[in-house]
């Protein structure tokens, strides 16, 4: 879905991935010239395969992002939103539009909130991971997500919502 989303923003610029994991494949697969990931999860001098760029920084302890402003073309953030604790993601995604550069894109994805109490049963049936489920801090639906991006600075006219795997996954896309 991200892919789609960022189908139109040109390859030759810089992506960042908030929340990329330790093993940041959106990254690798992306298709863009310059690659960072953040998270908090990533050792301490990690290094990214070939030209990707990763650096550990917990955003929830501080949602100041260690950039520079309109320094990146798009920033994704795939299934993170309900793993920031709720105090921080407005800041953080304040903190995301400073660094994208004018007309620069970010594209998110969460689960539905209706989907959180499949989504503990099925990790209390160990058929997901429940490390993973525990993880989440909040549970979001398109007006709270909205909201959020509109008290972060997003113009509302600049917002698009959608949403993918039978209704279950959210998308939204808030131009700088």
């Amino acid at each position: 879905m991200a892919r789609k989303l960022l189908a139109h923003v040109g390859r030759d610029g810089h992506l960042l991935d908030v929340g990329c994991g330790t093993h940041p494949l959106f990254l690798l697969r992306s298709g863009f010239r310059q690659r960072t990931g953040v998270d908090r999860v990533l050792p301490e001098n990690a290094s990214g395969p070939g030209d990707v760029t990763l650096i550990r920084h917990d955003f929830d302890a501080d949602p100041s992002l260690p950039f520079d402003g309109a320094s990146f073309d798009a920033v994704t953030m795939l299934a993170v939103f309900e793993h920031v604790e709720p105090a921080a993601l407005t800041p953080l995604l304040a903190d995301i539009r400073r660094v994208l550069r004018p007309g620069g894109v970010l594209v998110l994805t969460t689960p539905a909130s209706w989907t959180d109490p499949i989504l503990r049963t099925l990790a209390a049936l160990r058929l997901v991971s429940h490390e993973e489920i525990d993880e989440h801090k909040d549970a979001y639906d398109h007006d709270r997500i909205r909201q959020r991006l509109i008290d972060a600075g997003f113009a509302p006219d600049r917002l698009r919502f959608g949403s993918f795997e039978l209704f279950m996954n959210l998308w939204a896309t808030a131009v700088a």
